[in-house]
């Protein structure tokens, strides 16, 4: 049986892991939002840039030579933008992957000293039900394995695409960009 200090225990190194996650949370916010600021202060120099750069436009060809060559580098970093958020947020998601992890981990091996514990003080006969129990606890941490390295492979894969995906964008609008020239 768990005794009170170990409950105690448990408790408090839950709180500290709750206090831990929620300090990372708060840094990924953090992030999101310096870099937004960031952001936005680029934004509104560029957009007056482009403003003086609009009214000084003579002609409708200058106009078009104009247009080209502010899409590219928009386009460039929007996916710059989008790959920082995707980074602070896979950043936020790992860290709390790990400490979920550990969390199973270390609760899975105090679970079988209780069951250890429990079987060493089963009355004779019992040790059957006892093994039989114990295959079910080890299906359900290979399951949970199991489960832990798909999402893994999800992730990665997520990841890959996502880049794949930034990379034909920017690529897409330098074409286009070449294009109009």
């Amino acid at each position: 049986m768990l005794t009170a200090e170990q409950i105690l225990a448990s408790q408090k190194a839950n709180f500290e892991t709750l206090f831990g996650l929620t300090s990372k949370a708060f840094e990924g916010v953090e992030k999101l939002v310096e870099l937004n600021m960031t952001a936005s202060k680029a934004a509104l120099s560029e957009a007056a840039g482009s403003a003086q750069a609009l009214l000084s436009v003579k002609d409708a060809q200058e106009l078009l030579a104009l247009q080209a060559s502010l899409f590219q580098p928009l386009a460039e970093k929007a996916s710059a933008y989008s790959r920082h958020v995707y980074e602070i947020a896979s950043g936020a998601g790992a860290e709390f992957g790990k400490s979920l992890e550990t969390q199973a981990t270390e609760a899975q091996k105090k679970f079988m000293s209780v069951v250890d514990n429990a079987a060493k003080n089963a009355p004779a006969g019992s040790e059957t039900a006892v093994a039989v129990f114990k295959s079910a606890v080890a299906a359900g941490s290979n399951a949970l394995e199991s489960v832990q390295k798909a999402v893994k492979q999800a992730t990665d894969v997520a990841e890959a695409n996502f880049s794949a995906v930034a990379s034909t964008a920017v690529n897409g609008a330098k074409t286009t960009t070449r294009a109009k020239r």
